[in-house]
């Protein structure tokens, strides 16, 4: 859905709201234009129409689909029309004349079963069946139907005469800003929408392919043959280009808007790219940083110098600022990733969209008084860019730029590893997004856009490299997730933590309950200290911690200014964020979670905690996760050291 849609936060998505509806039938009208003169009665190919999709799982708003069709149908729209819906949406429908298709990848007998509870005549056909996934940045790729289980189910599928269509049967790319999201929590898609389909997404046929033209081909009448596979688009490889030019994003945006507090991008009239919050923080000590809710990656700068990031797919919503001896510019740098394209977060705007406070707990103070400086990141917009020669070494947000030559025409696949998050333009076209923590680790060039002489290659890397460098390669790298784990895992190949022989300064268990729960012992002066977590209250293998504090010896909380964790025997990275620095992030709904998905450890667990300076120690607070019972810790140890423990 377009963002501009959304700039008035009162629309009502997906609904007979009619600042949804009417624009929403305006480009149905659109679209029944172009489609009406191709329809089957016509003469044409289209033999049916989709109204909505998947609306069952959504709403029940009537109205909302009946306006749908009688535009369709007022604009020329004649043949059949559908929705689509999963197994677990379907329910009769309540518009009359409109047909149910169900989506599937496996058990097309139980799933057409489904179908005819609820529509027990008419056509009996999967109108979406799934021949791979999509991917999600940071997880591992996704093959969704493999080679066997897609098979079986399209030839069951043939076998009793039900219709079909293959979802993807071509895997494609969101070039540009087009990728978009799942949510909550906010998982973005790649840029890449290979799909694992039958034909990838560069056109060409995989081993999908030729198993369902195997399937299918059995079906034509004696002496029909298929058609010739249509040849391959060429690949190549493009040598290693260095991109000499260079601009600082911060060089690049001059015009601000100024407000009491931070304005979404949607308020400024920007729906992608980025917005840089600018305002002045006065001097004083360390202090942490919380921001409502950034929208969706943010680099943090005082003065031009990087501090930190914060990633929304993780749920990172705070950080610390280091200690200031004078007043300086704090700068945050806001990238919006996909919209989110289902559920209830429908319209979200992106950027800043609340506040930003400093401080802890009750003495937390606004920030107050900002410039807003929008950088859209169109191609147009990136064509005024002025570089220069040369790359400035340091950390932070860089456009560069380069130029290469091809040897001979081809598709390419642009080798981003090296470079950390960012966007890439090819002769002006935005090929879309990358991001180390994989999968993709490519960005797909046709070689339509391709000229033998002078490409120029525009990178925005939002951290900046060092060697900005990139080559092009004959295929994709769609599946390495190596750094998806890397700076998030607490533990090293083979480390392990050696407690034998060292003495638990306090033993406890904590009692059933979803509030803090606190335990005092007699203070000791350590920096180093280790949760032993024994067991759990539900005697799972697994153990959680949505926060963890340590007292002084007055019984207040130890700032967390200096906190980091230095060791974890089993953290959860993949399958959602259950990373251990969790346990100490300010957010009472995120939390430590050992490993679930894949090989998972026993107990007892660790989690080790440096101070970042020797404290006296008299107490710990903990707050197990809420939202499930699992991995809540009972019975526990803790261990405290002025040096680090050993195997760390």
């Amino acid at each position: 859905l377009p963002w501009w849609l959304f700039r008035d936060r009162a629309v009502r998505p997906r609904s007979s709201d009619p600042k949804f509806l009417t624009p929403a039938k305006r480009w149905m009208q659109a679209v029944a234009g172009q489609v009406a003169p191709l329809q089957s009665d016509k003469g044409g190919p289209v033999v049916l129409v989709q109204v909505e999709n998947e609306f069952d799982g959504y709403g029940s708003d009537d109205a909302y689909i009946n306006g749908l069709v009688s535009t369709l149908r007022e604009s020329g729209i004649t043949v059949p029309l559908y929705t689509s819906e999963m197994g677990w949406t379907l329910h009769p429908s309540r518009v009359p004349g409109l047909i149910r298709g169900v989506g599937f990848g496996t058990d097309p007998d139980r799933e057409f079963a489904l179908l005819r509870g609820v529509q027990p005549n008419g056509p009996l056909w999967c109108s979406e069946l799934y021949t791979g996934w999509f991917d999600t940045w940071g997880r591992r790729h996704n093959d969704g139907m493999g080679l066997n289980v897609l098979s079986n189910s399209v030839s069951r599928v043939v076998e009793l005469g039900a219709s079909f269509n293959l979802y993807m049967v071509h895997g494609g790319t969101s070039f540009g800003f087009l990728a978009g999201a799942n949510g909550e929590p906010f998982r973005p898609d790649p840029t890449s929408y290979d799909y694992s389909a039958p034909i990838d997404e560069a056109g060409r046929p995989t081993a999908k392919y030729h198993a369902l033209r195997a399937i299918l081909g059995r079906q034509l009448p004696p002496g029909r043959t298929l058609p010739p596979i249509p040849q391959s688009p060429a690949s190549v490889a493009i040598p290693a280009v260095r991109l000499g030019e260079s601009v600082a994003l911060a060089d690049t945006v001059h015009v601000a808007t100024t407000g009491r507090r931070p304005r979404s991008m949607e308020s400024l009239g920007q729906g992608q790219g980025i917005v840089v919050y600018r305002t002045r923080l006065p001097r004083g000590p360390a202090v942490e940083m919380q921001v409502h809710e950034p929208r969706d990656f943010l680099v943090a700068m005082i003065d031009g110098a990087v501090i930190g990031t914060l990633d929304r797919t993780r749920r990172q919503t705070a950080l610390w600022l280091p200690e200031r001896t004078a007043d300086v510019t704090l700068d945050l740098v806001v990238e919006a990733m996909g919209h989110v394209n289902y559920g209830n977060q429908l319209g979200e705007h992106k950027g800043i969209t609340e506040r930003v406070e400093v401080g802890e707990g009750v003495l937390n103070h606004e920030l107050l008084d900002w410039e807003m400086f929008a950088a859209p990141l169109t191609s147009e917009w990136v064509k005024t860019l002025r570089f220069a020669k040369g790359v400035p070494q340091g950390k932070g947000p860089r456009f560069y730029r380069g130029r290469f030559d091809v040897a001979s025409e081809g598709d390419t696949f642009l080798d981003l590893r090296g470079w950390n998050k960012g966007m890439v333009w090819v002769n002006g076209q935005n090929l879309g997004r990358y991001w180390n923590v994989g999968p993709q680790q490519t960005l797909y060039v046709p070689g339509a856009w391709l000229r033998r002489t002078g490409n120029e290659i525009v990178v925005l890397d939002l951290l900046g490299v060092d060697k900005p460098e990139i080559s092009g390669l004959p295929d994709p790298i769609l599946n390495d997730v190596a750094l998806a784990s890397a700076g998030r895992v607490h533990r090293r190949e083979g480390q392990r933590l050696a407690l034998e022989g060292i003495q638990p300064v306090h033993a406890g268990e904590f009692g059933f309950g979803l509030g803090w729960q606190e335990a005092r012992f007699e203070p000791v002066r350590a920096r180093h200290l280790c949760l032993e977590a024994l067991d759990s209250q539900g005697r799972d293998d697994y153990a959680t911690c949505a926060e963890l504090r340590f007292l002084d010896r007055q019984g207040n909380e130890i700032p967390r200014a200096g906190w980091k964790v230095v060791y974890a025997d089993s953290e959860e990275v993949e399958a959602e964020d259950g990373g251990a620095d969790r346990a100490f992030d300010g957010r009472e709904e995120t939390f430590w979670h050992t490993r679930w998905d894949g090989p998972k450890a026993a107990h007892p667990h660790h989690l080790v905690v440096d101070l970042g300076s020797e404290w006296e120690v008299s107490g710990l607070r903990y707050l197990p996760r809420r939202d499930q019972g699992n991995g809540r810790v009972g019975h526990y140890r803790l261990y405290a050291r002025k040096e680090a423990f050993p195997g760390l």
